[in-house]
């Protein structure tokens, strides 16, 4: 997939509330921009780190700009986490992920329980499958990591695919490494033991546990290859 163009190059002041980002354009000027990440963007923060918005022209928008890229020294990354689920719909539509090629039909937002809702519902016939996506942005000595802090919501989904194996359905668990320069993914025991015990426990229990790494060159974004994952 690819990003608005053109992108528009600045440099990170600082990011805080979560979902804003102070800017320094190359003419000097500072904008605030919206940052659509939620999580703790560990690695990321980095004071005057090149980074890529997009800009919008909708007047109904209250910041003009969006915070996509972060360059981390190795790799480009992509912090929009609205972009895993495109590459996961863009991929499969393209027949791009094999352990999924063979469902026919696919709808997004699927509510499966109260207060839970899946990334994706797959059908082939009568066999459905759901899936969730995370985005990964965290690499450490070449290994990726999620979560990169605390994400009770995210254990949550893994109790619900869990639900979603044990009636005979199949349920998939799919990270997306939105950056270049991880070689193999695990679970961030350091940071959320339970998360990463409820993923082992996931895999046990007939959970597919799937590790994408995304080919990040802005404005570009596209699934490469599988990569290697120990739970």
């Amino acid at each position: 997939m690819k990003l608005s163009e053109p992108l528009i190059p600045g440099r990170l002041i600082r990011r805080y509330q979560r979902f804003l980002a102070d800017v320094r354009l190359p003419d000097g000027q500072v904008v605030t921009a919206h940052c659509p990440n939620s999580g703790s963007m560990m690695g990321l923060l980095r004071e005057d780190a090149p980074v890529l918005l997009s800009r919008s022209d909708n007047p109904r928008r209250k910041l003009v700009y969006t915070w996509e890229f972060v360059d981390a020294g190795a790799s480009w990354v992509c912090i929009n986490t609205l972009v895993p689920n495109r590459l996961v719909h863009e991929a499969w539509l393209a027949g791009g992920i094999p352990e999924l090629a063979h469902y026919q039909a696919i709808r997004a937002e699927v509510v499966w329980a109260p207060g839970c809702r899946f990334d994706f519902q797959l059908r082939n016939g009568r066999a459905e499958c759901f899936v969730e996506v995370k985005n990964v942005t965290l690499v450490e000595e070449g290994v990726a990591l999620f979560p990169d802090a605390k994400t009770e919501r995210g254990r949550k989904h893994l109790l619900h695919l869990m639900e979603v194996a044990q009636q005979g359905k199949a349920a998939v668990m799919c990270f997306v490494v939105n950056r270049e320069d991880g070689t193999r993914f695990e679970p961030a025991r350091h940071i959320d033991p339970e998360y990463a015990a409820t993923l082992e426990e996931a895999h046990c229990r007939g959970v597919t546990i799937l590790v994408y790494r995304a080919n990040v060159r802005p404005p570009e974004v596209t699934l490469a290859g599988p990569l290697k994952f120990e739970v």
